[in-house]
């Protein structure tokens, strides 16, 4: 079946009103959440085919989150879909004020390969919370996964409701050539401007979830210790496949020694000696990947780390100093486990190399330094982030998530992915009883009492 045949079909179906009732939307949230219950282990066992994802991360970054997300949104759907009361202007009286949240209709929904589960998924709890069909494009850089969702999906879901279509380019060029109601896409900013350029022919609503060079600021008074810690496992989560995870370190110069000292000791706990031998260690999705990582290791000095096996597509968890700072792994976003780190003297120096780049997906500052945070949190621009911890933001569903500038636009999680697959429609009501005659024809004389009610 091609996309138009697809969109058609769901398209029907949605005018059918079917979607629209909160019971049924209820209902296939609980469907969603039992099928995630039931065929754990087959998703569990795909992504490890995939990428070698150990069970853990994959429950803690995919699974998890999803049953998360759904419990909230499952608790709180009745009260979001209720007409929401205003207030009403002066200029109107009398009148009552409401606001209605409606689904947009059918959605396409494209997922990236790096957590291939949870954002597929994640987008489609929003979806079917606001009341709307939906098709997902998986990514074909993950096949194992990709077929386990669209057999699973399949299984639980009629097609015209929500439909998994699996292929490459092509696929997704057609699936982009229809007229759905809104898209949602996950992945790179250059297929995002794709996305949107698309998406423009039909004046289609979208949402972009990018990425970009996400920061790790690092000054004189952090806890080193915890802080080495921490960004070393958010950096190395998922081999660094993780569109928010630090992407380069500024760590301030006097205390940069101790700083790496406790990061090369931190990795060494998590993966041992050596980490190709990890069961806790995942590998580089495919040889494309493997070759645009590998050849970062050339512009910069490696402290730690650095080895490589192509025919294993494992890179070792690998530190770089002395930066080449016009190198590529300075200019382009890293997506693996290689973590330039340079320094600064004050944190102003460090705003500066924060604001000379792409705003950034997300930001990370440790430090016990109030001024620092503010002047920080103020100065430079980006989606969301951390104080003294690493993507763990991402993990409170009342915290919107989302890009700004070339690393996204538009948010979700929680409330906010309900809110984006929703036309929140705006409704006053007036009665017969009054009928004030001064904004009728003729006007002479009224100018002045206009004004009065305008200011």
């Amino acid at each position: 079946m091609d996309g138009k045949e697809l969109l058609e079909r769901q398209r029907t179906y949605f005018k059918s009103g079917a979607t629209k009732s909160v019971e049924f939307r209820i209902h296939q949230l609980q469907t969603l959440k039992k099928l995630l219950t039931q065929h754990e282990e087959e998703f569990m066992q795909a992504v490890h085919k995939d990428f070698k994802k150990p069970e853990l991360e994959m429950y803690a970054t995919e699974l998890g989150i999803l049953h998360n997300e759904i419990s909230y949104v499952l608790k709180n759907l009745k009260k979001w879909t209720k007409p929401q009361k205003v207030s009403g202007a002066l200029v109107n009286f009398p009148s009552k004020n409401y606001t209605v949240a409606e689904p947009y209709g059918s959605v396409l929904i494209i997922a990236p390969w790096n957590y291939p589960v949870q954002l597929a998924l994640l987008p489609l709890v929003g979806a079917i919370a606001a009341g709307n069909t939906a098709v997902i494009k998986p990514s074909e850089l993950t096949p194992h996964t990709s077929a386990a969702i669209k057999e699973i999906l399949g299984k639980w879901f009629k097609e015209e409701f929500v439909a998994v279509v699996e292929g490459g380019v092509e696929t997704n060029q057609d699936l982009l050539a229809q007229d759905f109601d809104y898209i949602f896409f996950t992945g790179s900013t250059r297929v995002g401007q794709i996305v949107m350029e698309a998406a423009a022919k039909n004046l289609t609503p979208v949402t972009l979830e990018l990425g970009g060079k996400s920061p790790c600021i690092v000054d004189e008074t952090a806890d080193l210790e915890t802080a080495a810690r921490r960004i070393a496992w958010g950096k190395f989560v998922n081999a660094g496949q993780t569109c928010v995870a630090p992407d380069y370190v500024l760590i301030q110069s006097k205390v940069k020694d101790q700083f790496l000292e406790h990061f090369k000791e931190s990795v060494r706990d998590f993966y041992g000696v050596n980490p190709k031998l990890s069961p806790d260690y995942p590998r580089v999705i495919n040889e494309s990947h493997f070759d645009r990582l590998e050849g970062y290791l050339d512009d910069g000095k490696i402290f730690c780390g650095g080895k490589t096996d192509r025919n294993e597509l494992y890179i070792e968890p690998t530190v770089l100093v002395d930066v080449n700072e016009d190198g590529t792994v300075m200019k382009e976003e890293i997506f693996g486990p290689i973590l330039p780190v340079l320094t600064f003297e004050k944190i102003p120096d460090a705003i500066n190399v924060v604001n000379s780049k792409s705003k950034p997906l997300s930001l990370y500052l440790f430090s016990k330094d109030s001024d620092a945070e503010s002047m920080i949190t103020e100065k430079c621009s980006f989606g969301g982030g951390a104080i003294n911890d690493v993507l763990a933001h991402l993990g409170n569903h009342h915290l919107p998530f989302g890009g700004v500038g070339n690393s996204g636009m538009g948010a979700y999680h929680g409330k906010q992915s309900f809110d984006i697959f929703s036309h929140t429609k705006s409704i006053m009501k007036k009665p017969f009883w009054l009928d004030i005659p001064f904004r009728y024809a003729p006007y002479k004389g009224k100018l002045k009492w206009i004004k009065r009610v305008l200011k």
